[in-house]
């Protein structure tokens, strides 16, 4: 992971909310809402929360007297996320590093995270951390993306940025987002930081759109694509229309269907 795979600023938050979310990650928060839901937590910490969604979905099914942080690294994401929460859910937002929680220690019966693990640059101190904050017998669930070839556009996208730029393709997905996808690896490295009863699910939904230029214009300009297309000097709009073609040839131009898999873990502290 470089170091710019983490810098989610300018209309990248804005961008990534409108097209990303509901490519993507809207069916993954849906069922971590449910998951978490289901453990009636009273006291929950969300860590790398992004634009919201998981935030959205989960805080009215928690009870009246339930406690809910909300952190990201990035306070662009954090802020867009909180224009878009309803202020009845009673959210409280902060923002924190996850290796290093300015919380105390048994702080949270439940932690959360959405794919937001692939981008701890130290994962085993990231999930030592939430170790420290979780209670006894508390829980620590989150999710991450399998390997790219399962997830069809983002594939596709990734292939036909290496068309526009064979000397140096632009490698953000492959390289991050679907970069941590070995649950052997998951595993491991959450039983080095002290989690015990790792529970591992492998979990495929359809990405869904109205056209192929839909997940084009999401992941050439609401991920951080965006960068890596301008640093090399392409033209962001060109670059949209190329990958479009390249999506469209494969699946149509009218509305268009992919597969998306992910893992999706518990681990008791």
């Amino acid at each position: 992971m470089l170091q710019t795979d983490t810098e989610f600023a300018g209309s990248i938050p804005e961008n990534y909310d409108r097209h990303m979310v509901p490519l993507i990650f809207e069916p993954y928060a849906e069922d971590m809402a449910r998951r978490a839901a289901s453990l009636r937590p009273n006291d929950i910490l969300e860590i790398a929360a992004g634009t919201g969604i998981v935030t959205r979905r989960l805080a009215p099914r928690l009870s009246p007297g339930a406690r809910y942080l909300a952190t990201d690294l990035n306070q662009p994401m954090l802020d867009y996320a909180a224009s878009r929460q309803d202020p009845s859910d009673h959210v409280d937002w902060r923002q924190a590093d996850a290796q290093a929680l300015p919380f105390e220690h048994s702080s949270f019966n439940l932690v959360c995270c959405q794919f937001g693990a692939m981008f701890f640059p130290d994962r085993v101190s990231a999930y030592g951390e939430a170790r420290r904050v979780l209670k006894p017998g508390g829980r620590y669930l989150f999710n991450v993306w399998d390997r790219i070839e399962e997830n069809e556009f983002a594939d596709e996208v990734t292939k036909a940025l290496a068309e526009l730029f064979p000397t140096d393709p632009p490698r953000f997905l492959a390289r991050t987002p679907h970069g941590y996808n070995d649950p052997s690896l998951i595993r491991r490295e959450l039983e080095h930081a002290g989690f015990s009863d790792v529970v591992i699910e492998t979990r495929a939904e359809q990405s869904r759109a109205a056209s192929a230029r839909v997940p084009a214009v999401a992941y050439c300009q609401g991920t951080l694509l965006r960068n890596e297309i301008v640093a090399r000097g392409g033209d962001l709009a060109a670059t949209t229309d190329h990958v479009t073609s390249a999506i469209a040839a494969r699946h149509g131009n009218g509305a268009v269907a992919g597969k998306i898999q992910a893992h999706i873990i518990v681990a008791t502290a």
